[in-house]
């Protein structure tokens, strides 16, 4: 991404981040402040290390080989009828609400670059153990920069405890949960995600790049002081970040 804004000529921006592309916005975020005006974190996978289970087995060596058959033909029509018969069989579960949208991501994997891409992506952050990359420890560092974090309350993929941990973890950050969505709420109600969008945007400033400031929170090591939410949020927080935890960066 750094190399690409680099092409492009952009000096900085705003990142938006969802899922997969949320942990990358994140570690981006870390290791790039400079090149960060605002940081908005969607369904972020990365803030932890649980993980659906779906992303673990996909992660194995054998997942490769399983995206690859969806470009044999007649593989990725019958996954997709299976995928639909199944969701109107789990009806409004949270499963059930998210699987027309993952069906519809299934469309894009077999071609081949993308399916590539998914694959090396996810195996960089994520093993049969669950997330490998996380930020939870590293969350404090972005208090100089504008966070937004967006989650459907009944995301099936990345569970919305994650997002109240971030949001406890992110000094400043502002915190909407989409009731009843899933983990697609630009899909489930795109007329407030937008507006959620522009709103912050619109709201706050770029920050100044300090790296005498960065310096000394990487020196006091952040901890306790820097979260904040109700007491088992904290709990579950402080829990993570003295756990095994710890950014790969």
């Amino acid at each position: 991404m750094r190399d690409l804004l680099s092409v492009l000529d952009i000096e900085r921006v705003t990142i938006i981040g969802h899922s997969l592309g949320g942990g990358v916005a994140m570690q981006f975020a870390y290791q790039f402040p400079q090149l960060v005006d605002r940081l908005i974190l969607v369904g972020a996978g990365g803030v932890t290390k649980d993980v659906n289970v779906v992303f673990r087995l996909a992660s194995l060596p054998m997942g490769a080989e399983a995206l690859a058959l969806l470009r044999l033909p007649m593989v990725l029509p019958t996954v997709q009828l299976a995928g639909k018969v199944l969701g109107m069989a789990l009806g409004s579960t949270a499963l059930g609400q998210d699987l027309p949208n993952v069906l519809r991501i299934l469309d894009d994997l077999p071609e081949p670059t993308a399916s590539s891409a998914f694959t090396r992506t996810l195996r960089a952050v994520v093993d049969w153990r669950g997330q490998i990359v996380t930020m939870l420890d590293r969350c404090y560092l972005t208090q100089a920069i504008p966070v937004q974090i967006i989650w459907g309350s009944r995301d099936a993929v990345v569970p919305v405890r994650h997002a109240e941990m971030a949001h406890a973890a992110m000094p400043g950050s502002k915190l909407e949960v989409f009731e009843g969505s899933g983990h697609f709420p630009f899909h489930d109600d795109p007329a407030r995600f937008i507006d959620i969008v522009l709103r912050f945007i619109d709201s706050t400033q770029p920050p100044e790049y300090d790296q005498a400031a960065l310096r000394e929170l990487l020196r006091t090591d952040g901890g306790e002081r820097t979260v904040s939410g109700p007491a088992d949020t904290r709990v579950a927080v402080l829990s993570a970040m003295g756990s095994d935890e710890r950014s790969a960066t």
